[in-house]
């Protein structure tokens, strides 16, 4: 297992560099990036297809199971960096915007004074 700390640019540094390194960035155009990130999602979205809210609240509990999820978590994190990259998106200045966006469209309801 590698020991390295978790950093987003370490890590989508090295999704770029085992692609260089296999010769597959001429494949990783947007186009496929994102079909291959919808697949992944999808293979995410089967684990749950039929589980009830609470069966979904519990996937973790089965050691299986939760392996399943974190390899498509791992595969959609993994193609949405290399998207990210190609595009030089920054993911966590998008998501921040989005949230600042989102806190302005959606205000926080007022708490009730009695």
């Amino acid at each position: 297992m590698n020991d390295r700390p978790l950093d987003l640019l370490a890590l989508q540094r090295r999704l770029a560099d085992f692609a260089a390194a296999r010769d597959w960035r001429q494949y990783h155009t947007p186009k496929n990036l994102v079909a291959a990130l919808s697949v992944e999602a999808s293979e995410l979205l089967e684990i749950f297809q039929w589980s009830t809210p609470e069966e979904s609240a519990r996937v973790m509990d089965d050691p299986g199971t939760a392996h399943r999820v974190r390899d498509e978590v791992a595969d959609v994190l993994a193609y949405l960096l290399q998207l990210c990259e190609v595009l030089d998106v920054d993911p966590l200045a998008a998501l921040a915007a989005k949230i600042d966006r989102n806190e302005l469209r959606f205000p926080a309801p007022k708490a009730r004074e009695d």
